[in-house]
């Protein structure tokens, strides 16, 4: 009980994320549709539900299908309960995601090591949090360690690598997801 079901899809991001991906105002979107941007703003908000005929209508103004942004919509829930992986794997590194579908954020949790040369620099946001074990971590020219508790955090485009110091570390990393318009020109 409480695990992910079937839920009712709030297909407002998608539509927002096609929109701004086609550099479309809701002005625009409203006269190609013949909806209205109140009506389109409360749909790319999920405060309300578009008709069959009112969704297909976006979708043309969009340039895709009714069909399509509905399968890049998200479930509709608030509480989602994703289960640790029951089997232990086995030896090496291993990853997996905290969170499932298209959201705001991101979430993974590293356990063992992994390519220590591999340098990582991400759009937005994140922080690094040490659940087990130690890290060894590489940004801006500056080391750090960190052990069990220990957080790092990065903001977006920071270049950084990081290393496993003891076996069977576990890092879980959450960040602000790639799609997220989070970060601003910042003046180096």
């Amino acid at each position: 009980m409480g695990d992910h079901k079937e839920q009712p899809l709030r297909v407002g991001a998608a539509v927002r994320r096609r929109r701004r991906s086609l550099d479309l105002t809701l002005a625009v979107v409203a006269e190609r549709s013949g909806l209205s941007v109140p009506f389109l703003s409360q749909i790319e908000n999920d405060r309300a539900r578009p008709s069959t005929a009112s969704l297909e209508k976006v979708a043309d103004a969009l340039r895709t299908t009714a069909v399509e942004l509905l399968a890049a919509a998200d479930p509709a829930c608030s509480v989602d309960v994703v289960r640790a992986e029951i089997a232990e794997a086995g030896p090496g590194p291993r990853s997996r995601s905290l969170v499932r579908g298209h959201h705001q954020m991101h979430a993974s949790e590293f356990t063992g090591d992994h390519e220590a040369g591999r340098e990582f620099q991400y759009r937005n946001d994140q922080l690094m949090y040490v659940a087990d074990g130690a890290v060894e971590i590489e940004a801006e020219g500056r080391a750090y360690r960190l052990g069990r508790g220990d957080t790092l955090y990065l903001t977006g485009g920071v270049r950084h690598r990081w290393r496993a110091t003891v076996p069977d570390t576990r890092i879980v990393v959450v960040a602000v997801a790639e799609h997220i318009e989070a970060v601003r020109d910042r003046k180096r």
